[in-house]
C-alpha cells in the first residue's frame, strides 16, 4: 500500500503547490474515502479516517526547525508521557522532562529523570502529542542527581498514529541511530534528516553509560498541524492582542529597542546606566515617569530588575515587553497606565548580568542546560553576592544593642566587604550604589526556573538549618505584596497546575518565605530591606528559564497583569513629609510604626513612604536634634497611600549647640575636683 501510494503521488507532485493541499482522490477512489494532506518534506493519507505516514521528497529537504512541543514548559501534560517500564514512581515517565530538577535525596517523589525498570534495548519513552505533529528533532539529557550518573549514549526514534503500529526512522536502508549524551547535564540535540508527521513519538535507548542505567530527560521539537477541530488545543491556546516585539534580544538589540521606546515616548522615558559588567557592558536602565530624571517630592520610586542570573531570560524579555507596553498604552490614553506613570517614578533594569546572558543567548534556548550563563563573568552568583546584614543585626539583637547602640534598619555595610580585595562582582557594586542613590520604596527582581514569589528573610536565623520560616517584622505586608503578584498571575495559584520541579507552591498561594524554601545568606532581598527603605521580593516567572521565542507571547499574557498590579502596590500604606517649623524638609528623619520593629528614613527632601496593610497605626517621626512627634495614621482598603505629615521642632540642647557653633564658642569643661568644690560651696551658701 505504501509503495503504491508513493508511486501515485510522485506522478502528481508537479501539479501541487509545495505547501498545504487537501483534496479527495478522483472518482474511482472516492468509495475508499481517501483524503490526502501534503506539506513540504512529508505527506500522509487518511484512509477511512486512519492516517498512514508517508515521507515524500516534495520540496527541498532544508526546512525550518520546529520549536519545542512543551515538555520543559509543561504544555505537555503528565498523562501524555508514557514509558515501557519505570524503576520507581519518582523516576516515572512524568519526570522525563528536559531540565527538570531532582529533590535533594534519593527515593524522593520528585526525582530527576525517567529511568527504565530494566536496562535493555526494549525500553522506550513515549510522547503523545494528542494531534498530528510535524516532528523535526529530539533533545536529550541524563538524570539530574547528586548521587547517580545515568544517561543514554545512543537511541532510535519511532513514530505512530495509533500507538500500536510503529515505524522506525531510517535512512532508506537501515534504522537511524542518534548519538546521545556524554554526561548528564549538557543537552544534546539531534535533527531528523526529514520531518515526520505523526501523533506519537518514541525514544528507544540503544546504549547507555556503562556504570549507570537508562535514564533520560527529553524535549521534542515539533510543529502542530492545522486542525480547527482540535478542541483541546483551542481551549488551551493563549493569544495576545498586544502588538509588541515578542523575540529574544541580544545585548545590542536590547539597547536598540530601549532607544526606539525612548524615541516613541521621549516625554516619559529616560535611558541611563548604573555601571558596567565585568566584561565592560553597560548596565542600562530605563525610567518611566512624567518628569524623567527628577525625583518629585511625594512620588514613590519603584524598580523592576531582571537577569541577575544570565540564563534566566524570561524576566529580561518581560521587562522589555513592559517597557513597550507602557509607552504604547500611555500614548493611546490608557487611564490606568497614565495614572501609574504620572504618580510613580518607575525604573526598569532588564539585564543585571549581560555577560551571562550573552553566553546563554549564543547557545540558544534549548541547549543551555540549567546553569550555563547563570553566574557573572568572574563566577559570582549576583543575587547572593550582597553583604550578610542579617547576621550583623541578629548578633546586635542578641547583645541587646538594638536600639541603644544600633538601629533596626539601615544596617552599615562592613568594611571588609567594601575593600577592593573582596569577592564582590562589579555588577553587585553597581546595584548597591544605585539602590543607595535612589529612594526606592518597592522592588521586584524577576527570576526563572519556578513559579512562585519569595519574600524576606532569605536566610534562616538558626545556623545550620537549611529550611526554616524566618519572617521579617513586616511579614504581613510582605505576604500581601507576594500574593498581589501571585494571585493575578495566570498560573501561580492554579491548584491544578503541574509542579515545576519538586515543590507544589500552589498549595501556599504561589508564595513562600525565602528561608523556608532554602536558606541563602547575602541575598538582594534581605540587603534591600536591611540597608535601604525598599521592600524587595523575587518573582520566579516560569518553569522554563529560557523559553522558546514562540512562547513569549503566552508568557507575557501570564505575567502582564501581575507586573502592573505589583507596581500599583507602591501606593499602599502611608506617605508624607517631615519638616521643621520653617517648612524645610528634614532628610534622614526616622519613621517608626508602633508594633513593627523596623524603621525607615526620609529621603533628601524629607518625604517618606511606609508600606502598610489597612489598619490604624501609631506613627512617630524623630531626627537627631529634633523632638519626636507621634500621631495616629489610618490606612484604608482603597488604593492610594494615606497622607501623614509631621512637623518637628528643635530640642533646646540642639539649639544651644547650634548657637555655640555659630559663634565658635565651646562649653567650659572644668575638672571633676573643681566641679565638686563648686557644688559644696553652693550648698554652704544655701544656693
Amino acid at each position: 500500500m505504501k509503495g503504491w501510494a508513493q508511486d501515485a503521488l510522485q506522478e502528481m507532485i508537479p501539479q501541487w503547490k509545495p505547501h498545504l493541499e487537501s483534496f479527495l482522490w478522483p472518482d474511482p477512489y472516492k468509495r475508499l474515502n481517501f483524503k490526502m494532506l501534503f506539506y513540504c518534506g512529508y505527506g500522509f493519507i487518511y484512509f477511512n479516517k486512519f492516517p498512514i505516514i508517508l515521507t515524500l521528497p516534495i520540496c527541498n529537504s532544508h526546512y525550518l526547525e520546529c520549536p519545542p512541543i512543551g515538555l520543559e514548559s509543561l504544555k505537555i501534560d503528565d498523562f501524555q508521557l508514557h514509558a515501557s517500564s519505570t524503576k520507581r514512581y519518582g523516576l516515572g515517565a512524568h519526570r522525563g522532562r528536559l531540565n527538570i530538577q531532582a529533590g535533594l535525596y534519593e527515593d524522593d517523589l520528585y526525582e530527576g529523570a525517567w529511568c527504565a525498570g530494566r536496562d535493555d534495548t526494549l525500553q522506550w519513552f513515549e510522547v503523545d502529542a494528542r494531534r498530528l505533529t510535524k516532528f523535526t528533532g529530539v533533545i536529550t539529557q541524563g538524570r539530574s542527581s547528586l548521587w547517580s550518573s545515568d544517561w543514554v549514549t545512543s537511541y532510535k526514534v519511532m513514530f505512530s498514529n495509533d500507538s500500536h503500529t510503529w515505524i522506525t526512522l531510517n535512512n532508506g536502508s537501515e534504522d537511524l541511530i542518534f548519538k546521545g549524551n556524554r554526561e548528564k547535564e549538557i543537552p544534546v540535540r539531534n535533527i531528523f534528516p526529514e520531518p515526520v508527521v505523526s501523533r506519537y513519538i518514541r525514544i528507544n535507548p540503544r546504549s547507555w553509560f556503562t556504570r549507570g542505567s537508562i535514564c533520560m530527560r527529553v524535549e521534542i521539537l515539533g510543529c502542530p498541524m492545522p486542525d480547527p477541530n482540535n478542541y483541546y488545543h483551542r481551549r488551551n491556546e493563549v493569544i495576545t492582542t498586544d502588538d509588541l516585539d515578542f523575540r529574544h534580544h541580544s545585548y545590542k538589540e536590547m539597547r536598540q529597542l530601549m532607544k526606539v521606546v525612548n524615541e516613541m515616548c521621549p516625554n516619559i522615558t529616560r535611558i541611563y546606566n548604573i555601571g558596567k559588567s565585568q566584561s565592560g557592558l553597560k548596565l542600562y536602565a530605563i525610567e518611566i515617569s512624567d518628569n524623567p530624571g527628577e525625583h518629585e517630592v511625594g512620588e514613590p520610586e519603584f524598580r523592576y530588575t531582571a537577569g541577575l542570573h544570565g540564563n534566566e531570560v524570561l524576566g529580561r524579555e518581560l521587562l522589555l515587553l513592559l517597557m513597550q507596553f507602557m509607552c504604547l498604552e500611555y500614548l493611546s490614553g490608557n487611564q490606568r497606565i497614565r495614572h501609574l506613570v504620572e504618580e510613580t517614578r518607575i525604573h526598569l533594569l532588564p539585564s543585571v548580568n549581560p555577560d551571562g546572558y550573552e553566553k546563554a543567548f549564543e547557545v540558544g534556548s534549548e541547549l543551555i542546560g540549567w546553569s550555563l550563563g547563570r553566574w557573572s563573568n568572574d563566577g559570582i552568583d549576583i543575587h547572593h553576592n550582597f553583604p550578610d546584614l542579617n547576621a550583623i543585626l541578629w548578633a546586635a539583637e542578641a547583645k541587646k544593642w538594638v536600639p541603644r547602640k544600633m538601629f533596626n534598619h539601615h544596617v552599615a555595610i562592613p568594611d571588609w566587604y567594601q575593600s577592593t580585595n573582596a569577592s564582590v562582582a562589579l555588577e553587585t557594586r553597581a546595584l548597591i550604589a544605585w539602590m543607595e542613590k535612589m529612594p526606592f520604596v518597592l522592588g521586584g527582581n524577576l527570576q526563572g526556573g519556578e513559579l512562585v514569589v519569595t519574600f524576606p528573610y532569605d536566610r534562616t536565623r538558626s545556623q545550620g538549618v537549611v529550611r526554616e520560616q524566618t519572617p521579617t517584622p513586616d511579614d504581613h505586608i510582605f505576604r500581601w505584596l507576594a500574593f498581589s503578584y501571585a494571585s493575578t498571575h495566570r498560573l501561580m495559584t492554579d491548584a491544578n497546575r503541574r509542579v515545576c520541579h519538586t515543590q507544589d507552591f500552589a498549595k501556599e498561594d504561589g508564595t513562600i518565605n525565602g528561608a523556608s524554601w532554602h536558606t541563602a545568606a547575602g541575598s538582594m532581598n534581605d540587603f534591600s530591606y536591611l540597608r535601604t527603605n525598599c521592600f524587595e521580593l523575587s518573582m520566579y516567572v516560569g518553569c522554563d528559564k529560557f523559553p522558546h521565542e514562540s512562547d513569549l507571547a503566552e508568557e507575557w499574557e501570564n505575567n502582564r497583569e501581575s507586573l502592573l498590579v505589583f507596581m500599583e502596590q507602591v501606593h499602599r500604606g502611608i506617605k508624607g513629609v517631615v519638616k521643621d517649623h520653617q517648612g524645610r524638609g528634614i532628610a534622614n528623619a526616622i519613621i517608626s510604626v508602633e508594633g513593627i520593629n523596623h524603621d525607615i528614613r526620609t529621603a533628601a527632601d524629607g518625604d517618606y513612604w511606609r508600606l502598610l496593610n489597612p489598619g490604624e497605626y501609631r506613627v512617630t517621626a524623630r531626627a537627631e536634634g529634633y523632638s519626636l512627634v507621634s500621631k495616629k495614621c489610618e490606612v484604608g482598603y482603597e488604593m492610594g497611600a494615606t497622607r501623614c505629615d509631621f512637623t518637628i521642632g528643635r530640642t533646646n540642647m540642639s539649639r544651644i549647640k547650634e548657637i555655640m557653633e555659630k559663634f565658635k564658642k565651646q562649653p567650659i569643661k572644668l575638672p571633676m575636683r573643681q566641679l565638686a568644690a563648686q557644688g559644696s560651696r553652693r550648698r554652704r551658701l544655701g544656693t
